[in-house]
């Protein structure tokens, strides 16, 4: 399914038996990251894989970790 005008395209999207969402979409070549992602827990936790090589996860209990582009952590 393309997205017209958001510069991606979904690729997949789902719910598991433990109940956790995800999606998946892809960004094209021109992207770090072309095949990014999110998932989101049913404890409340989720993660993202960002098309410009970052990552994202929040515990779901205020603790988070955001790693950029480069691969440092903040």
């Amino acid at each position: 399914m393309s997205s017209s005008g958001k510069g991606y395209t979904y690729t997949g999207s789902g719910t598991n038996s433990q109940g956790n969402h995800w999606c998946s979409r892809d960004y094209g070549s021109g992207a770090s990251n072309s095949n990014s992602y999110h998932y989101s827990n049913s404890n409340g936790s989720y993660y993202y894989s960002n098309p410009n090589g970052s990552t994202y996860y929040n515990n779901g209990n205020g603790g988070s970790t955001y790693t950029p582009p480069s691969g440092g952590k903040k």
